[in-house]
C-alpha cells in the first residue's frame, strides 16, 4: 500500500538540544561509560577465569590458536554488510559483548546448573551431559541474543533489516566462540603436558581440528537465526507489535534447538558428531549463506528502484542511481576518488554511499508505511550529508557509472515503478547526459517532487 510521503525542499537536520534538560543518567556520556565499564570488567573476570582454568602456558596457546577464525569470520560478516555498512563501534560492541559479557555469563551459570544437578541427581556424569545438552544452549544463545536486543533497541536506526541482524548476531557470536575456544585449546594443551600427549595425536590437536578447522561457524550459525529474527522484526510496521516480539523469541528458539542437536551429536554414537555435521550443520550454514547473499542482492535492487526519486528532485545526478546499486561501481568510485583526491577523498565517497543506501532503506520503508515517526528528520538528516560531500562525490560516481554501465541502446530507458527516463544520449550515464524524468510521483500516492532544489548551486 503506497503512503503519502513529505519530501523536503529545505532539509535543516535535526532538531537539537532534546536531551538537555534529561536526567544525568541518561546522557549519553553516562550510558557509553556504565556500558563500557561493564564490558571492561567482564572481560577482566573472564580473563582470570580462564587463566586460572588453563594455567598461563595453556592460556597463551589457546589464544594464539583460538584467534585464527577471528579476523575471516569478521571480514566475511563486515562483506556481507558491504550494501549499508554499519558503525564500527556497533562491531566492537557486540565482539566484545560475546567475548566478555556473554562469556561470563555462560561460564558462571553453566557451573552453577550443572553442579547442581549433579548434587540433586548424584549422577555427574548425567549432569554433564544435560548441562550440555539442555542448559548450556539455553544460557548461552539468550546471553549472545542480549547483544543483538540491546542494538535493536538502542541503535534502532542502524538496525533496518535481516542483514544488520545477521552481522550484529555473527559478530557477537565470533567474539563468544573466540572466548569459548581460548578455554577449550587451553584446557586440551594443559591435558597433553600431564599425559605427554604431542603431535597429531594430541588433545590440542584434535580440538583444533574440530573447533577452528571443521566448525568455526558454529557459534555464529546458531545466533545468526536470532539475528535473522530480529530482521525481520525490524522489517515490520509499527502496528505489527505481535511480530516485533514473536519473531526475535522464535529465532532464539531455533538458536537453542541447533545448539542443542550440535552438543548431544556425541551421545548419538561414534559417528553421531559427523552425521549432525554432514546432515544438518553444513546444509543449514549454506542455505542461510544463500539467504543472506540473495537478501544483500535484494537490498541493491531497492536502491536502484528508490534514488531515483531524489535524482528527479535534484539531490543526485542521473547516473548516481545506478551507480550506488553497484558494489563494483561502488569499488571504482572510491578508487577513482583516492587516485585524484587522496585517502580522504575516498573516505567521503564511501560515506556518501553509505548515506545514499540508508536514504533508499528509508523511502522502502515509507513507501510501505513502515517508517518511524522521524521520517522526515532522518530524511533530511541524510539529504544534508548527502549535499555536504556532492563535490567529491559525484564526480567518482558519475565516473563509474560511465564505466560500469550497461550498452543501452540509443534512447535507452531506465524505469522505476513504471516511470520511464532517457539516461543521457546514446543511453550514456554521466554529467553530459539528459534525463527526461516528469517532475510527477514515482509511485501512486507519493507527494509531488519539489521543482527547485535550494541547495543546487
Amino acid at each position: 500500500m503506497a503512503t503519502h510521503l513529505p519530501y523536503p525542499t529545505h532539509p535543516t537536520g535535526p532538531a537539537g538540544g532534546a536531551l538537555r534538560h534529561a536526567h544525568w543518567w541518561q546522557r549519553k556520556w553516562v550510558r557509553y561509560g556504565a556500558l563500557i565499564t561493564l564490558l571492561a570488567l567482564s572481560g577482566l573476570v573472564i580473563l582470570a577465569l580462564v587463566r586460572e582454568e588453563t594455567g598461563t602456558e595453556g592460556f597463551l596457546v589457546g589464544l594464539g590458536l583460538a584467534v585464527l577464525p577471528v579476523p575471516l569470520l569478521i571480514a566475511a560478516f563486515r562483506w556481507l554488510d558491504r550494501v549499508e555498512p554499519g558503525p564500527w563501534r556497533n562491531l566492537l560492541f557486540s565482539f566484545a559483548w560475546g567475548a566478555c559479557a556473554a562469556a561470563l555469563i555462560a561460564i558462571v551459570a553453566n557451573s552453577f546448573a550443572t553442579r547442581w544437578i549433579a548434587t540433586a541427581t548424584a549422577d555427574p556424569s548425567g549432569a554433564d551431559t544435560l548441562g550440555a545438552t539442555v542448559i548450556a544452549p539455553v544460557v548461552e544463545e539468550s546471553a549472545k541474543a542480549a547483544a543483538v536486543l540491546l542494538v535493536f533497541l538502542f541503535r534502532r536506526r542502524d538496525f533496518t533489516g535481516i542483514v544488520d541482524g545477521v552481522v550484529i548476531a555473527g559478530v557477537t557470536a565470533t567474539g563468544f566462540a573466540f572466548t569459548e575456544n581460548i578455554l577449550y585449546l587451553g584446557t586440551a594443551f594443559g591435558t597433553d603436558q600431564l599425559t605427554g600427549g604431542s603431535g597429531i595425536a594430541s588433545v590440542t590437536a584434535a580440538t583444533f581440528f574440530v573447533r577452528i578447522i571443521m566448525s568455526p561457524f558454529a557459534h555464529p550459525l546458531f545466533t545468526v537465526l536470532t539475528g535473522i529474527g530480529f530482521g525481520i522484526a525490524a522489517l515490520s510496521g509499527d502496528r505489527q507489535r505481535w511480530r516485533r516480539v514473536l519473531l526475535p523469541l522464535a529465532g532464539l528458539l531455533l538458536a537453542m534447538g541447533m545448539h542443542a542437536m550440535w552438543n548431544g551429536s556425541t551421545t548419538f554414537g561414534p559417528y553421531g558428531f559427523f552425521a549432525v555435521y554432514a546432515a544438518i550443520m553444513v546444509p543449514a550454514f549454506g542455505l542461510l549463506t544463500w539467504m543472506v547473499v540473495w537478501t544483500r542482492q535484494r537490498e541493491l535492487r531497492t536502491v536502484r528502484e528508490e534514488l531515483p526519486a531524489y535524482a528527479v528532485a535534484g539531490w543526485l545526478t542521473p547516473g548516481e542511481p545506478f551507480a550506488l546499486a553497484s558494489m563494483r561501481a561502488r569499488r571504482l568510485a572510491r578508487q577513482y576518488a583516492r587516485r585524484h583526491a587522496g585517502k580522504r577523498a575516498a573516505r567521503e565517497v564511501a560515506q556518501y554511499e553509505a548515506y545514499a543506501t540508508s536514504l533508499a532503506f528509508l523511502r522502502h520503508r515509507g513507501r510501505r508505511g513502515r517508517a518511524g515517526a522521524d521520517f522526515v528528520v532522518r530524511e533530511r538528516e541524510l539529504l544534508q550529508e548527502l549535499w555536504r560531500r556532492r563535490e567529491i562525490a559525484r564526480p567518482a560516481l558519475d565516473h563509474a557509472a560511465r564505466v560500469t554501465a550497461p550498452p543501452w541502446p540509443a534512447h535507452g530507458t531506465y524505469g522505476v515503478h513504471g516511470v520511464h527516463g532517457t539516461y543521457g544520449a546514446h543511453g550514456t550515464y554521466g554529467a553530459h547526459g539528459t534525463h527526461g524524468y516528469p517532475a510527477q510521483p514515482a509511485y501512486p500516492g507519493a507527494a509531488p517532487y519539489p521543482a527547485y532544489n535550494p541547495y543546487r548551486s
